[in-house]
């Protein structure tokens, strides 16, 4: 049969290393590896499907496994795909696959109309799901992005206050300054600037109305609703100065051919001394397109940059970018904390949803870990200002203002 051929052509090109049995649509076995590691096996149920992976890897394989027409036998989906990505690195596309790539990439600019109404419409998809959900897996502060460890042994909790504690130093906040926190998330950032960094006015908008919900009670159990503030608001119909801006995990919702409004928008809301912070999950490698299951599936409209794709559009604005960071493997142990506790509680999911939903999440957690571990997608730190003189001369700045910050931690915590 034609498609067990194709099959193992791929897969032959695909594993040298570690140990992968596969089982074809018509029952042929295929082993695959030098047998050591842990084992991974998988079964093709339908024809179809084995040849969709084969033409289509980055769509089909997580409709495969969604739709059980690719079966796990032992090991998990996070396993395979680990053992085939990273493979991966070291092996060109067959040759449809990569017509199919460029294809993609000629044509991801279609596929990013994020107007006002569509960015709503987009983050209502996956950010407006039960509250419930979130729960399972994120840390106690619902920090749905990146962590920041500084050591290996370090608590999801903790890296994820780390992470606010690195972006609050990057961006030199002064007391009573106004801050703007595009994306604002459940408010977890903007209260943290209020209470520790000492903020003037925060304001943080979203787009999700359950994210919302969240922040604003937050913030009135936390008494700061005369500080902070939070809005169901696109960023784009604001008209306000700030003296320092910061967006987390909000920018790969933008849409490439939106750069050049976000930068220039954020120009006019920046003060003539301000500086902003943009984190954002981006691409190592050259400008490329978005995996297209996880656009179809979980964040549509979205895309990760490259920093080529970002600093064009910052340098028409008339910004300049005084500091960049990548965070290389961070996310790939935040995802791996995520993953590992979700699958814990993966029976309470099921019963907020369906199996079938979790196995898309369980594909969506397993897919973004490997991705962050072994190909080329990291995490950039933008530290961007109005004037180069708005930021100190060196970065010794950060880790004082770390030490600072860490002061105010165990005096909130304690008061």
């Amino acid at each position: 049969m034609i498609v067990n051929f194709l099959t193992e052509y791929v897969f032959r090109r695909l594993i040298s290393r570690g140990s992968l049995v596969v089982t074809t649509s018509n029952n042929r076995r295929l082993n695959f590896g030098d047998g050591t590691g842990k084992p991974v096996s998988i079964r093709f149920t339908d024809w179809r499907a084995e040849l969709g992976f084969i033409l289509d890897p980055d769509l089909k394989l997580g409709e495969n496994f969604v739709n059980q027409q690719m079966v796990m036998e032992q090991g998990t989906i996070y396993d395979f795909l680990a053992l085939v990505l990273n493979g991966q690195r070291f092996v060109s596309s067959p040759w449809p696959v990569q017509l199919l790539n460029r294809w993609r990439y000629a044509t991801r600019r279609f596929l990013q109309k994020n107007g006002v109404t569509t960015s709503r419409k987009n983050v209502e998809h996956h950010y407006d799901l039960d509250d419930r959900l979130y729960q399972l897996f994120l840390d106690e502060d619902r920090q749905y992005s990146c962590a920041y460890f500084e050591s290996e042994e370090q608590s999801l909790d903790d890296a994820q206050l780390a992470k606010k504690r690195h972006i609050a130093a990057k961006l030199c906040l002064k007391a009573g300054q106004r801050v703007l926190d595009i994306g604002c998330g459940w408010g977890g950032m903007a209260l943290y600037l209020s209470k520790v960094a000492e903020a003037g006015q925060v304001l943080g908008v979203t787009l999700s109305k359950e994210q919302l919900q969240v922040a604003r009670k937050r913030t009135q159990d936390a008494g700061l609703t005369n500080k902070v503030h939070f809005e169901l608001q696109d960023y784009r119909t604001l008209d306000a100065k700030f003296e320092r801006i910061v967006s987390v995990g909000m920018f790969e919702h933008v849409g490439i051919d939106f750069y050049d409004v976000f930068f220039k928008k954020t120009a006019s809301l920046l003060t003539d001394d301000g500086v902003m912070l943009l984190h954002t999950i981006g691409n190592s490698d050259v400008p490329d397109f978005t995996n297209p299951w996880i656009v179809k599936y979980i964040f549509p409209g979205g895309h990760l940059p490259s920093l080529s794709d970002v600093t064009a559009s910052v340098e028409r604005s008339k910004l300049i970018i005084t500091d960049v960071e990548i965070l290389r493997l961070h996310y790939a142990k935040t995802l791996r904390h995520w993953r590992e506790r979700f699958m814990a509680r993966r029976d309470e999911a099921v019963a907020l949803y369906d199996e079938k939903f979790c196995r898309i999440w369980e594909f969506y957690l397993s897919a973004s870990e490997t991705a962050f571990e072994y190909e080329d997608i990291v995490v950039f730190q933008l530290q961007i200002a109005k004037r180069q003189e708005n930021v100190p001369l060196t970065r010794d700045y950060i880790a004082a203002a770390e030490a600072e910050l860490r002061k105010m931690e165990a005096l909130v915590k304690s008061s």
